[in-house]
């Protein structure tokens, strides 16, 4: 494979809310999410990961699916600002994301495109919603400060259930930290890790394809990806770790070979089956606090 430029879409939107608005409506919030999704679906190269040039280690998805899964999952992420400005019990956003899972899994015929973006994306959308109704508060730690305050003891309690999903199941096995305890702490690597990258990105001159790019490979460096250990073990995310970590060491997306370097990437992924959804997840979590404004 030759190594094409970062994919996009032609006619998609990239341009983040203007940071002079003062208050973002439910439905703003949630437009931003579903752009944030499609943001991340239109990066390749993205190792191991759905493209629209390719659908990497998976056989059973392609772009198609997640644009049906994307499309299908509009509303829900209206209701989730609607009921974090409410500042509903988790149990009713809990609820709120059973249904939407559902939605999705009759859109994909029962594949699992966005279940973990279900997840992260909803609790992003509620706690901006309920950061709005407290004076429009406009930055990345007003909306953990918030998803905290008002969610994070219903999250903590959440991490003591049994794991039954692959990914968590995959977390306890090898004793990493799980999807619901990276919420459960407001999301550490998404404001500690990706927040910052995005900033030095940025400050670096990238454009937003490589700025999500390098994103992208910071969190590889440092998310417990319990899609890799599930697909590949321990083995499996120390590999990733290791090649995204090599990858920063030589320049990260700045670098003139990195696009060259990313596609060698995605190819030694695909071969091991390899599929970092975590990532995924949470380089759409920044792309979306990027597009309401509340930067990176």
């Amino acid at each position: 494979m030759s190594a094409p430029a970062l994919a996009s879409v032609p006619g998609a939107v990239h341009a983040a809310v203007p940071k002079a608005a003062v208050h973002l409506s439910p439905a703003a919030i949630g437009r931003a999410a579903t752009l944030a999704l499609h943001d991340e679906l239109a990066l390749a190269p993205k190792p191991g990961l759905v493209s629209f040039v390719d659908s990497g280690s998976h056989d059973d998805m392609d772009a198609h699916t997640f644009m049906r899964s994307l499309f299908a999952l509009r509303r829900y992420f209206v209701r989730m600002a609607e009921l974090g400005a409410q500042r509903v019990p988790f149990a009713e956003l809990e609820r709120c994301g059973i249904a939407a899972e559902a939605r999705m899994l009759a859109a994909t015929g029962g594949i699992n495109t966005h279940r973990g973006a279900i997840f992260v994306l909803g609790l992003l959308c509620a706690a901006t919603g309920a950061a709005q109704v407290q004076g429009g508060q406009r930055g990345a730690e007003a909306i953990r400060a918030s998803l905290r305050a008002h969610w994070g003891q219903a999250l903590t309690a959440r991490t003591q259930r049994v794991p039954t999903l692959p990914g968590g199941l995959a977390a306890r096995r090898f004793k990493l930290r799980s999807a619901s305890q990276e919420a459960a702490l407001g999301f550490p690597v998404l404001f500690e890790t990706a927040v910052p990258a995005w900033r030095r990105a940025q400050r670096r001159g990238l454009d937003l394809p490589r700025t999500r790019l390098d994103v992208f490979f910071a969190l590889m460096a440092e998310l417990d990806d319990s899609n890799l250990a599930h697909r590949g073990g321990l083995e499996g995310l120390n590999f990733a770790r290791d090649h995204a970590r090599s990858f920063q060491a030589a320049g990260g997306a700045a670098d003139a070979s990195a696009l060259a370097r990313a596609w060698d990437i995605h190819r030694a992924f695909v071969a091991r089956r390899l599929s970092p959804g975590g990532c995924a997840d949470m380089l759409a979590a920044a792309c979306f606090l990027s597009r309401v404004g509340h930067e990176p």
